[in-house]
Formats: C-alpha cells, structure tokens, sequence
C-alpha cells in the first residue's frame, strides 16, 4: 500500500533537501557530510516510525525515482540508517570518531556490535587510530583483538615503575595473548624460528604489536664489558616514545627471564636510549604464564616490564601432528636417499 498522506511527501522533500545538500559536498570528498546525511536520515525514519515497515518500503522507491543516478539508498540501507541513528540518538557522537571511517567499516560494527556499544566505539576509535581497511577490522574483530587489549588479564609493573600517563599508555599497547597467526604451530618449533618469521613478516608483526611500533633489528648486538650479547627484538615505539625489548621464550615463564630483560632494559637505556626518550620497555612472550609467579618476578624490578602468552597458528589438526615427519626425520630421510644413490653410482 502507497502512502500518499501530505505529511509523508513533506518529510520526502525534507530528505531529498538532505541528499542534494549532502551531495554538494560530497563531491568536496568529504565522507562526514555522508555518515552525517545517513545518521540523519535514519533519524527521520525513527520519527516517523507509525507509518511501519512500508514507510521505508516507499521511500526506497520515490528516492530512487527522484535521484535516479544515485545509489545507498536501498531498503537494506535505509534500514541500517535506522539502526545506526537507533544506537546513537546524540548527533555529537556522530561525529566523532564515527564520521572518520566509511560507511562499510560502521556497517560491519552495526553487524557485529549492535548489543555492545562500548565494543562498537572501542573498535571505530582502534580504526580510525590505526587507518584500518575494513578488512583489516574484521580480521581485528574474528582476533579478538577488544578481549586481549581493553579488558585482558595483563601482568606488568608499568604503574609503579612508570609516571602517569605514560604508565596508562603502556598498559593499554600491551596485549594478552599475542596472536601471530602467520606462524605455524610445531611440536619442534623453537624460539629462533619464531624470531626469524616475525621478521620474515615484520609488517603482519608490526600490525599484531599495534600503533607507533618501527622494528630497529633481531638479534641485536650490545658489546658490554668485552662480551656480546644479543637482543631476540628491538623496536622503537612512537607513541611512547622509548625503545621496547622483546624477548622471545617457548616455554613457561621462569623468574630468571625478567631478570635477564631487566638487564638489557639497562643496558639499551645507557647505549641507544637519547636524552629525550622515555625509559625502555621490555615485554616477555611465553608459550604460557602463572600470572602469579610473573607477579612475584616483577614486584621488586624497577625496569618497565609486561609478560603476556602468544599463539601461533594451529594450521596442522592434532590428530595429523603426530603422524607428520619432523624437520630431523625429513633431513635423514634425503640424507639416506642421497647415500643409496652415491652408492649405486659407484
């Protein structure tokens, strides 16, 4: 059924006065008259609520009639307008950070987060932050990314080794758990191998470990006292504006570790660290953690420390591992071929 009711083609006009107003900066490239023109015109529908579902049925129509060029304006689209105007009825928070990002990316959050506006903002402001594609916040999303950042069970000493906000920032970069799912999970693998494939996909690293980080090298050399010793990973972060250490261990956490980073926090403090740097940050990856063991270790270390697990990527099934051959067995598989083979040469 039409509605032909005068006071239905009043509020058309008005969204047609929205659409061309916002088309004429749209072509300025702004995306904010959009998401504003959207959150607006959702509004409008919530207003006029008592006409039902062939209200927006209707209006789908007649705007597609009056602008016959334009697109965005379907029934599913009108429909998201009202729901995107229905979670934000306060036109400020509109603008700000929601009026940065596409309106693909607020799609894929209305999908996702519809029920849970304090995820919903927490993952606008992490894009906008970071410039994430809408790819990239959906593989943030199916990460978990929210659950290991904003409300982890995170074990550092930040807060009483470091002044305040620079304490509040590092605690927030830190993660719990890592997740670097370009890395295959082996029985065998070891802390070497972890280390070369994070380099090997520093920008896939460089994404899980977040804002501001630039990798500086693996390996790094420090000469103290005649003798070498050698840095697992050493990053700049700019937003915090210190030097982070990076240690890499496949095991449980042990006391001994922090001790060993307290060490190289020193020692990165009186070699690298410039006038204007902040204190150097170390952070501990562990296979697993006993948070109140990692607690005891860094109760009396006065250096920057955070402990947090990382996963790797479980790409073989359990059930197979067992039966597949290890990095030894295959060697000594080519080295028994290469010798039957000189062998029967001979």
């Amino acid at each position: 059924m039409l509605i032909n009711d005068k006071s239905y083609f009043d509020v058309l006009e008005r969204v047609k006065a929205e659409i061309q107003n916002a088309q004429y900066k749209a072509v300025l490239g702004v995306n904010r008259e959009q998401i504003l023109l959207y959150w607006s015109i959702g509004t409008v529908i919530i207003e006029n609520s008592e006409w039902g579902n062939k209200f927006i049925d209707n209006l789908a129509r007649d705007i597609k009639n009056e602008f016959p060029d334009t697109t965005g304006y379907s029934v599913r689209n009108l429909k998201y307008m009202r729901k995107f105007a229905e979670l934000f009825p306060e036109n400020e928070i509109v603008q700000e950070p929601l009026a940065q990002l596409t309106w693909y990316h607020l799609q894929l959050l209305m999908d996702k987060f519809s029920s849970n506006i304090p995820q919903y903002i927490w993952y606008a402001n992490k894009a906008v932050e970071n410039g994430w594609s809408r790819n990239v916040l959906l593989h943030q999303i199916d990460m978990k990314l929210y659950e290991r950042q904003a409300i982890a069970d995170k074990t550092t000493n930040f807060e009483s080794v470091l002044p305040s906000p620079q304490s509040e920032l590092a605690q927030e970069t830190l993660k719990n758990p890592y997740v670097f799912d370009f890395i295959e999970a082996r029985k065998e693998i070891i802390e070497r191998e972890i280390e070369q494939e994070l380099v090997a996909n520093i920008a896939k690293t460089i994404m899980e470990l977040g804002t501001g980080f630039a990798y500086v090298g693996n390996q790094y050399h420090l000469e103290i006292s005649r003798q070498d010793y050698y840095i697992d990973l050493l990053f700049y972060n700019f937003k915090l504006s210190c030097f982070i250490v990076i240690e890499i261990k496949n095991t449980e956490f042990k006391p001994e570790y922090a001790g060993k980073l307290n060490f190289y926090l020193s020692a990165v403090d009186d070699i690298l660290k410039r006038e204007h740097d902040n204190p150097t940050i170390g952070i501990l990856l562990c296979k697993s953690r006993d948070k109140l063991i990692a607690e005891y270790a860094l109760r009396d270390i006065n250096k920057p420390i955070g402990v947090s697990e990382y996963k790797l990527s479980d790409f073989v099934p359990e059930q197979f591992a067992d039966t597949l051959p290890t990095a030894e067995d295959i060697e000594s598989r080519i080295k028994a071929k290469y010798e039957t083979e000189s062998n029967e040469v001979k």
